[in-house]
């Protein structure tokens, strides 16, 4: 059973234990990311993320925590959203004193020292080349771009080179103090643990981090009339797209509901985009239907690599399919079948205690409530086919589209009159 306590400092505590396990997972999450950002200095906590692990006050080192960790044959990562920042640690539960130690260090006394500024900026810069030079990547951001345009919402989470490169220490500590507080902040427990025990070890290592109130961000601002498309010429093999339309947040109960239609078009090998642009006419390797739900923002969005002189043929299936969910209702079996498919994901996917960890502390980051598995499944098992009539209806509407591309064209107009649904 998942349990929530505040500490002192105003840090939110989830502990989840399990049994059966031979393995406790340490996740920190903390509000920042490109929404947290401003434009001189987007990418900032990313670059902090890759910092925290270039040496802390006990571990000064570069090297030191990954020495540490890897000695113990411990699990450790991190990554940065638009929302939120993470880091995760996974050890045996005799490690747990060492892993709380570590993780505490590193997010509120990483040393940030000018040598490692240097070297993660290098670091950064060249995963964005990498992201430059992979185009399945590179339309998502493109794909968010079109959608919220020059707003936090629009950029990058990684940044731009130009910005990184001009990022100092004094901006690094001072974004580092604003947003790494413990009112900001969670930290959540899984795997085999006794609660009273986890309870001290992290009151023990957390208490230096400070109790502030965090950065605010701005929030997003959407307005559209028109189908809108961002073309980047660009030579490669495939077209890469993305074609989609804006949803609802994280806090909509409509979300579920558009959690079926994501996977009912392009979930599975069986969903509908799946079978008729790569089955029946072979016209790509992948195709994808997701939906993503921000605090304040939303949408669905397909995405495919379509051989370029086909590129026409895809949107107009893709349009089709979103013009039949708002037309005809979803079959009984075809909806059960989905809805069977999103349970037995949510189930695949709640095997271990870093998944449980991520599962329940992504939820109380964003919406400062958290649902169980089981309450998650009741929402998606109510949809029903009226229910995704009346939300395609809304949805898939000519003004909403929007239509994102990465591929060796030059007139981005040639496209607007196949964006209709």
């Amino acid at each position: 059973m998942l349990e929530e306590i505040i500490l002192d400092n105003g840090l939110k505590l989830l502990l989840f234990p399990m049994e059966k396990t031979e393995a406790l997972t340490i996740l920190f999450l903390t509000k920042t990311g490109s929404k947290y950002e401003t434009k001189n200095l987007n990418g900032i906590s990313h670059l902090l993320e890759h910092l925290l692990f270039r040496g802390t006050k006990s571990w000064p080192e570069p090297t030191s925590i990954a020495k540490e960790l890897d000695r113990v044959g411990g699990f450790y990562n991190a990554f940065t959203d638009k929302e939120m920042l993470g880091v995760i640690v996974k050890v045996a539960p005799e490690n747990f004193v060492l892993a709380a130690k570590i993780v505490a260090e590193m997010v509120s006394q990483p040393l940030l020292a000018e040598s490692g500024i240097a070297k993660e900026k290098k670091i950064v810069i060249e995963e964005i080349n990498m992201r430059q030079d992979d185009p399945p990547t590179l339309v998502g951001d493109l794909w968010e771009r079109l959608l919220y345009g020059d707003q936090p919402a629009g950029w990058p989470v990684i940044g731009a080179k130009e910005v990184i490169e001009k990022m100092g220490r004094e901006n690094l500590i001072s974004h580092f103090k604003d947003c790494f507080v413990a009112r900001n902040s969670i930290i959540i427990i899984a795997g085999s643990f006794k609660s009273p025990e986890a309870e001290k070890i992290i009151k023990d290592s957390f208490s230096r981090l400070p109790g502030g109130k965090g950065v605010v961000k701005v929030l997003v601002k959407e307005s559209q009339n028109l189908p809108a498309i961002e073309l980047l010429s660009k030579q490669t093999d495939q077209t890469h797209l993305c074609l989609g339309v804006r949803g609802f947040n994280v806090f909509s109960p409509q979300k579920y509901v558009l959690e079926v239609i994501a996977a009912l078009l392009g979930g599975m090998m069986s969903s509908r985009l799946f079978v008729e642009i790569r089955e029946k006419r072979a016209l790509a390797y992948y195709v994808k239907t997701v939906a993503e739900e921000y605090t304040d923002s939303g949408y669905l969005v397909t995405q495919a690599g379509i051989a370029n002189s086909r590129v026409l043929e895809a949107i107009e299936i893709i349009c089709h399919e979103y013009r039949r969910l708002k037309t005809e209702l979803v079959l009984e079996d075809e909806l059960s079948r989905v809805k069977e498919n999103l349970r037995g994901h949510l189930r695949l996917h709640l095997e271990t205690s870093e998944q449980f960890a991520t599962f329940f502390g992504v939820q109380k980051i964003l919406k400062d409530k958290v649902m169980t598995p089981q309450q998650e499944w009741k929402q998606i098992a109510k949809v029903g086919q009226d229910d995704i009539l009346k939300v395609s209806k809304e949805i898939f509407q000519p003004e909403r589209l929007n239509l994102a591309l990465i591929g060796p064209h030059h007139n981005k107009d040639s496209f607007v009159p196949f964006l209709l649904v």
